[in-house]
């Protein structure tokens, strides 16, 4: 397996980051930060408890994010075309 393919995300064409998975595991960390987005909205719901909603999101996502980073092709900056 060449490096390209051990990743579950790969980095974005154009821009900073990372593009949706390209592997089982990258899907299922998805899939599994989308429920839980929605399990935290349904738990605390941003209406009625707006810190515990926000707090409770910057954390999942803060998760997500150290997945991509670790799991993910290195990020650079790639600039898009001059059209």
């Amino acid at each position: 397996m060449n490096d390209q393919e051990k990743y579950w995300f790969p980095a974005k064409k154009v821009g900073w980051g990372w593009s949706f998975p390209k592997r089982w595991q990258g899907w299922l960390v998805l899939a599994g930060y989308a429920a839980a987005m929605l399990l935290l909205g349904a738990l605390f719901p941003p209406r009625e408890s707006h810190t515990a909603f926000v707090a409770g999101a910057s954390v999942l996502t803060l998760v997500l994010v150290a997945i991509c980073w670790i799991k993910g092709e290195p990020p650079k900056w790639r600039p898009g075309s001059k059209d």
